[in-house]
């Protein structure tokens, strides 16, 4: 029997955009319209991020997110809904003095960090259980979410009903991510996503991913991305190990060298190698009957 692959697409992402990509993503209507066209090409989730309409720039407004789930929904198309909560956790040490932040720091409350799921209640949200050194183009950052804050999320998309999405960078994050588990604050099954090629992090290889899955409890659902080039042979790597994908261009903004894709390119060819390894993507209905979504009409 085929094996059903949830394939997500990650249309826009919070990252810088790059001026040359002649049809990025960028507003409300136009993320909207983007994760229509990942639907319509066979994705099953889509990863969602804001960005203000009038600059582009990254959001974490409510009413951003709003306005995007609000035009997918009345739409009429079909696909799971996933947003992020991993904004909120940015911090730019001041190089004089590192006890300090700089002014473009952006470390939030828990409540901030929630306050678009509780207005637009998504089936699905991300939950970043890592902290770590990372970089913003030529400046780097720490991605900051303590243990405290981690519990408080968790119970919060619990107590809404919304399945975290586990994102992982290190084992370390897998192993707390189960203790959450054991803890109660995070009902079965988990779903983790395991977040390979972001420098000074877990690189994107088939070793790094075999690590990783041995820590992650066996009946629970996971997922694989790759950063730019390696995005597609992480597909295929994942498929081939049991798991799940993501595209995006949140994550690779190509095609192949030189050439743009948008997001309907990317989730067709996601699907081209899920059915060339003797497998199926699966519809929204079978992605929330495997991972037991409950926000969903």
């Amino acid at each position: 029997m085929r094996r059903k692959v949830i394939l997500t697409c990650a249309v826009t992402g919070a990252a810088a955009i790059n001026p040359k990509h002649p049809d990025f993503p960028d507003i409300p209507k136009k993320i909207a319209e983007s994760v229509i066209e990942a639907a319509n090409a066979g994705a099953s989730i889509a990863h969602i991020h804001a960005r203000h309409p009038s600059s582009g720039r990254a959001s974490r407004e409510v009413a951003h997110y709003k306005e995007i789930v609000d035009r997918i929904r009345q739409s009429g198309v079909d696909i799971v809904i996933n947003l992020t909560a991993g904004h909120g956790a940015t911090f730019y040490p001041d190089p004089a003095d590192e006890s300090r932040g700089l002014p473009e720091s952006d470390v939030a409350s828990v409540e901030e960090r929630v306050a678009h799921l509780v207005e637009c209640r998504p089936e699905i949200a991300s939950l970043d259980v890592a902290t770590g050194n990372q970089v913003d183009g030529n400046r780097e950052y720490v991605y900051l979410n303590t243990t405290r804050t981690l519990r408080a999320m968790a119970q919060s998309f619990r107590e809404m009903g919304v399945k975290p999405e586990l994102e992982i960078f290190e084992v370390g994050d897998i192993i707390f991510a189960n203790k959450m588990l054991e803890e109660g604050l995070l009902d079965s099954p988990p779903l983790y996503q395991m977040v390979l090629g972001v420098k000074w992090a877990s690189p994107a290889d088939a070793d790094t991913m075999q690590y990783l899955r041995r820590y992650i409890p066996a009946e629970a659902p996971w997922t694989a991305l790759g950063i730019g080039r390696e995005q597609m042979r992480v597909v295929a790597q994942s498929v081939l190990l049991g798991g799940n994908v993501r595209v995006g261009l949140e994550d690779n903004l190509y095609l192949e060298r030189g050439v743009f894709a948008n997001n309907g390119q990317l989730v067709q060819r996601a699907k081209t190698i899920i059915h060339s390894l003797g497998e199926d993507v699966a519809t929204p209905a079978e992605t929330r009957e495997m991972l037991k979504l409950k926000n969903w009409t």
